[in-house]
């Protein structure tokens, strides 16, 4: 039986994960490289960065960077192994002579470095789009940024540069898609600060009307509170109508959807929109930024899911990750419209540019129970 070497095989390997197959697969490259150096041009373009151990990828380093020696030489004598070793001993100090002769006796065919190769490399595309995931998740819940959404987006699209890298090394294949199973959305939190800007935006939308004529970029989806995106709906639908649009006929419209139920009176509805403060352009923004950064984590978890899978080929990664951020881009092109300056309606200068005043007027509605605020 091949025995698979380790460079420190004294360890307790049992508390040790076992390996994964890579792991076995730059061993038997690297076994390949020192029994015939020749093969290195089979290995192109794999670089060392693309190892997943350390001491491996020292050792390929050495490998490339010394001059191969003369065949009949190295059937001969190991001048030449014992001078990758030098070598590489400075950069791996636990790497020694015995684990090198046993990367050659672990390696089955020298002649498949090639694909040994490719191994190394397609993990390696696993590894890097896993951490470009996990960077995307990490900036879009980081409270402390100036500006999260252009970050996130920064790094959505370093996602997608990474994407088209990885295309042009993997070849496409049949049935390409993954068949991963997607973790479920995680609900968003509703802070009540994040409820009031939703509030805020229906009562200042409902004053305003002329203005929401020009936010198609803000949907129902974007909403934290069912209730609040069902009303949003009642006033754009009057105003796409061309009715005329305050609280009371936002009421009767909210009534013909079916919003009027035991929990929420006509008085409640009212109360909702109500007490205008700022510009609706302003609280919608604040809205649609808040949706995109959610989608944004949406998306790192589903490519995650995809990196985590090791029955997923580069090709399926790439498609799956595709289709992933096709989602937020979905929404970053509203985002973009929404931060667009647009002229100001007639009577009315925009706020857009600056902070809106807050309302100094009483609450803008009174406090509803819990199972009424968050239905």
């Amino acid at each position: 039986m091949t025995h698979a070497p380790e460079p420190d095989e004294d360890n307790d390997l049992d508390l040790a994960p076992a390996p994964r197959p890579v792991h076995y697969a730059e061993q038997a490259l690297l076994g390949a490289l020192l029994l015939e150096p020749a093969r290195l041009a089979d290995t192109e373009p794999l670089i060392a960065h693309h190892f997943d151990s350390h001491t491996h990828a020292a050792l390929f380093t050495a490998i490339r960077t010394l001059p191969p020696p003369d065949p009949a030489d190295h059937a001969k004598d190991t001048a030449w192994l014992n001078a990758v070793l030098e070598h590489t001993r400075p950069h791996a100090p636990g790497l020694s002579a015995s684990y090198i002769h046993s990367l050659i006796q672990f390696c089955p065919q020298p002649k498949h470095a090639a694909a040994y190769a490719r191994m190394i490399r397609a993990d390696n595309a696993r590894r890097v789009l896993r951490g470009h995931a996990e960077r995307l998740a990490s900036t879009a819940t980081d409270p402390g940024l100036p500006n999260p959404a252009a970050s996130t987006l920064g790094l959505a699209d370093d996602i997608g540069r990474v994407l088209d890298a990885l295309a042009e090394q993997f070849a496409p294949h049949p049935g390409s898609f993954p068949r991963t199973a997607l973790p479920a959305d995680v609900p968003r939190q509703a802070g009540e600060e994040d409820l009031d800007e939703e509030r805020l935006l229906l009562a200042t939308a409902t004053a305003y009307p002329a203005e929401v004529q020009q936010m198609r970029w803000l949907t129902e989806a974007d909403f934290l509170l069912p209730l609040h995106a069902a009303l949003w709906q009642s006033i754009t639908a009057l105003v796409h109508r061309g009715d005329m649009v305050d609280p009371v006929t936002v009421l009767g419209e909210a009534q013909h959807r079916g919003l009027l139920t035991g929990s929420l009176s006509p008085k409640d509805v009212m109360a909702l929109v109500s007490t205008p403060a700022g510009s609706p352009e302003y609280w919608g923004e604040k809205i649609v930024k808040r949706a995109l950064l959610a989608r944004a984590q949406a998306v790192a978890a589903r490519i995650t899911a995809y990196t985590d899978d090791p029955a997923n080929t580069p090709h399926q990664l790439i498609t799956g990750s595709r289709r992933a951020l096709a989602d937020l881009n979905a929404l970053r092109n509203r985002w973009n419209r929404a931060t667009t300056p647009a002229p100001a309606p007639v009577g009315r200068p925009s706020t857009r540019a600056g902070q809106p005043p807050r309302a100094t007027s009483p609450p803008l509605q009174p406090a509803l129970p819990a199972s009424r605020a968050h239905r």
